[in-house]
């Protein structure tokens, strides 16, 4: 076949950003040249996010702009698929593919680049069937086009050169939170095997990379279905055997076990970084959301990791203007926000989403009492992190280096610093560091969420 080109642009979260990588290798092994986001590109697909409405409008504008650019335009990703021929009516101009569609992406383009219109799939509720993503399987071949792991059949060609790396250890979600709608349009929870974990771990530490991210939609749950509630405990000291740092991520605080605290602080390699879904401290929100705890609880559990490690990193998300929250429950996260000393925090505006709870609830807050909340709590928040920064003043760091600033600056993250989300680190250093370098430092000073280091 003559060469096609594809641009893939990718939205959303970490777990997207595997998922295009999986597209990628497909793509790549049926004879699609994969290009950089912006160059001319015979088609241009974007891997949308649908999980709440500024990045529902994000997806849908970079739709309408790649609409522009005269090339076909397909949408994929969580937008595409909780959304089907709802958006491929709105958006005439882009094909519209299912997660069903993905173990043959790149027959899929052809018929796109060919002009043959592929009818939007209807969106169904996911949690009765099993995830389909590309990290299905796919049949195996002799002599592949594309890099696939090494004893296994899912395939994955890196977008992005960096040091660091998400690798997704399961699919889906079995909680009911009620302002969530993941469960619905990825499926239930499936984990994937440790041995597929790790072969993939060696495969990217192959190509480069120096620190995993573990990503799934509630990593504390990885193992459950495989009836082994004690796996990423288990699996862990493997995969930091292999990269110089390992980071987890997406932890529900009420599965949080004391095993696996004790393993994420006290493995070499494991990066003592707890990134802790709270989403309120109001125990009384927190049950209308369909969530355990409260600010007694979370502080206790924060209490428990910093008495093994008091330097442990934590950050969480939260979401303020909940149906029916009131000055009290702010109050109580205020409180919470106050004692917590978290490292990085993100404040939210509670929107409805389609088919969930919260959406029936009563006592709904208008847009302009939600935006004030979301105001004040993100000044609160900007103004505790650099505390939180500060108090890191004088400690020692293990950074890894991503970048070269100029002669003798370098700039890292730390172990309490996930790549994109949190602050990062400015190291001076009399001899020449290399990129991927672990390097020890002493904390001289701090910068808002970030530090400055010698």
């Amino acid at each position: 076949m003559p060469s096609r080109t594809v641009n893939l642009i990718t939205l959303g979260c970490a777990r997207n950003e595997v998922d295009s990588e999986e597209l990628a290798a497909r793509l790549a092994d049926a004879g699609w040249e994969v290009t950089a986001p912006g160059g001319e590109a015979d088609v241009v697909m974007i891997n949308t996010c649908g999980f709440i409405q500024a990045a529902k409008q994000e997806s849908i504008d970079e739709l309408l702009s790649a609409s522009e650019s005269g090339a076909k335009v397909v949408a994929v990703g969580c937008l595409a698929e909780r959304y089907g021929a709802e958006l491929a009516a709105e958006l005439p101009e882009a094909q519209v593919l299912s997660f069903d569609d993905y173990n043959e992406i790149g027959s899929r383009l052809d018929d796109v680049l060919a002009g043959k219109p592929r009818p939007a799939h209807v969106p169904s509720d996911r949690r009765k069937l099993l995830p389909i993503s590309p990290a299905e399987r796919v049949p195996d071949r002799a002599a592949p086009s594309a890099p696939w792991i090494p004893g296994f059949a899912n395939a994955r060609r890196r977008l992005a050169a960096g040091v660091s790396a998400p690798l997704k250890i399961a699919s889906g979600c079995d909680r009911r939170c009620s302002f969530c709608a993941i469960p619905s349009f990825r499926g239930a929870f499936v984990s994937r095997r440790p041995a597929e974990i790790v072969a993939e771990a060696r495969w990217l530490a192959g190509q480069g990379v120096k620190e995993l991210l573990l990503v799934s939609e509630n990593s504390t749950s990885y193992g459950k279905d495989l009836g082994n509630l004690r796996l990423l405990e288990e699996v862990l000291p493997d995969l930091a055997a292999i990269m110089e740092r390992v980071r987890v991520s997406y932890l529900q605080p009420a599965e949080v076990r004391p095993g696996l605290i004790e393993v994420m602080t006290s493995t070499p390699g494991v990066a003592p970084y707890f990134d802790l879904s709270f989403q309120h401290a109001s125990g009384q929100v927190l049950r209308a959301m369909r969530r355990f705890g409260d600010r007694e609880r979370f502080l206790a559990l924060l209490d428990q990791i910093r008495a093994i490690a008091p330097e442990a990193g934590v950050r969480s998300n939260f979401i303020v203007g909940f149906p029916g929250e009131t000055a009290d429950d702010l109050r109580e996260l205020e409180l919470f926000l106050n004692s917590a000393r978290l490292d990085a925090i993100g404040i939210f505006g509670y929107s409805d989403e389609d088919g969930t709870e919260a959406e029936t609830l009563p006592g709904k807050l208008d847009d302009a009492e939600i935006g004030r909340r979301v105001e004040d709590f993100a000044d609160l928040a900007e103004e505790l992190m650099a505390q939180r920064a500060a108090e890191r003043v004088g400690e020692t760091v293990d950074v890894l280096i991503e970048e070269g600033l100029a002669d003798g600056l370098y700039e890292g993250r730390a172990a309490h610093q996930a790549p994109e989300v949190d602050g990062a680190t400015t190291i001076t250093s009399a001899a020449p560091l290399a990129i991927g370098q672990m390097v020890r430092a002493r904390v001289t000073g701090s910068e808002g969420v970030d530090l400055i280091a010698q």
